[in-house]
């Protein structure tokens, strides 16, 4: 363990608090405190809290973890501040400072176990692809899931998409070679394409293969980690980056391409923010691996995809939903020209594209009512462009979309943007 492991997570930003002046300019720009509308909940709130923390003249009781959890970490308050204050590594520092004190939830204790291990993973989607009917029904035939009864933590007004009966990567070799002299790829599959939505892998697959790639998916790689730095379980995460570090280390490859903006944004940014600077001696390797990661609408863009070639698709009218880790790298006009260039598809921009669904990864566990309250908007805000389907390039804010959605007892189809975009590419 490094010395920098040892020190309180909000030493490390003690400078970055120091910006922040109080003037309340965050308050108009974040989700959390339009929708608790409680000083605690928006930025300059948890960053007067976390400095109390450090001081240590406050207990660090329910309400103090409590108001920590209530941020998206959706990155709002960073665009929009005027002295560039980064609140998402702050709260993310607070969370981890305050589980160094205090422990971790039972909640966040639990999800640390199952995403550290792969085969419990895989051992818990075969249980629920197969015990599924006896928890839960279908509500309708097309709508997704509902828990017969509630459970801890997730009660049974919520819709829930289906399990794959098999997962991605299982489904496919490691290596799968393109044509010479193209780019090599690595595919980070992350856990909901990989037993959730696997019609995005292959959305992936198949417009890479039609470039002619090579498409490299690693057997060993991990869940990125996200769920653990929400609830400030560093330790998993930085346990998940060493082991996909090395998975990824394996292949000499141009990119690390995901289809999901989350695990993307966590490779990217966080894994660098959050790991490098605890250790000194990932630091190089995580950040040769984030200048390699690229999201996969991004990359299409970049090598030249031109959906207008493959062929025609039926008339679709769609509206697009920034995914906010999409958003915070500056990745929104790439998905959109791919999408208007597709034969078929009308796009139509919904009002607040850009703002968050709602999700904020575990925010929408121990939030629930709050985080559908935040979704309201956006699923007015889809209805309302008349559209058949949504697109967006995070399978997370495809599954908070859907449960919006179907809350207003909408027919609209959530879709990644790599199945619109795949569908007139033959097999």
């Amino acid at each position: 363990m490094s010395n920098n492991e040892n020190t309180d997570p909000l030493d490390r930003v003690q400078d970055q608090l120091k910006k922040c002046v109080k003037c309340g300019a965050c308050r108009q720009n974040c989700p959390a405190f339009n929708a608790f509308q409680r000083e605690p909940a928006v930025a300059r709130g948890k960053i007067a809290l976390a400095q109390h923390v450090l001081a240590d003249d406050i207990e660090l009781d329910d309400q103090t973890y409590t108001a920590m959890s209530k941020c998206l970490l959706c990155g709002s308050c960073v665009e929009k501040c005027p002295n560039s204050v980064p609140t998402d590594e702050i709260v993310i520092a607070a969370r981890e400072s305050l589980a160094k004190k205090r422990g971790l939830t039972t909640f966040h204790s639990a999800v640390g176990q199952v995403i550290k291990s792969r085969a419990r993973m895989k051992m818990g989607a075969k249980m629920a692809s197969l015990l599924g009917p006896m928890f839960f029904k279908k509500v309708p035939e097309n709508s997704g899931l509902r828990l017969r009864f509630p459970m801890p933590f997730v009660g049974n007004q919520r819709f829930i998409p289906q399990v794959a009966k098999n997962n991605f990567i299982d489904r496919h070799p490691e290596v799968i070679p393109g044509e010479p002299g193209k780019p090599r790829i690595a595919f980070f599959v992350g856990c909901m394409t990989n037993f959730v939505y696997t019609e995005v892998g292959e959305a992936a697959l198949k417009l890479f293969k039609h470039l002619g790639c090579t498409v490299i998916i690693p057997k060993e790689q991990q869940c990125c980690g996200l769920p653990g730095m929400s609830g400030g379980d560093i330790g998993t995460v930085r346990e998940l980056a060493e082991k996909n570090l090395v998975e990824f280390e394996k292949y000499e490859v141009d990119y690390v391409m995901s289809a999901c903006a989350t695990c993307g944004g966590a490779l990217h940014r966080l894994y660098p923010l959050v790991v490098g600077k605890r250790n000194p001696e990932l630091r190089e390797r995580l950040e040769s691996l984030a200048k390699k990661t690229v999201d996969a609408a991004q990359l299409l863009y970049q090598l030249g995809l031109n959906p207008a070639e493959t062929g025609s698709g039926e008339k679709l009218r769609i509206t697009y939903h920034d995914p906010c880790h999409l958003r915070t790298r500056g990745l929104s006009k790439q998905p959109r020209e791919l999408l208007k260039s597709t034969p078929g598809i009308e796009l139509v921009e919904m009002e607040g594209a850009d703002r968050c669904c709602g999700l904020g990864g575990t925010f929408n566990v121990y939030h629930y009512e709050s985080s559908m309250n935040i979704n309201d908007a956006k699923s007015e805000a889809i209805i309302a462009t008349g559209g058949g389907a949504v697109a967006t390039g995070c399978p997370g804010c495809m599954m908070q979309l859907s449960d919006g959605l179907k809350q207003h007892e909408s027919d609209v189809e959530v879709m990644h943007t790599l199945q619109l975009l795949a569908r007139t590419i033959k097999p």
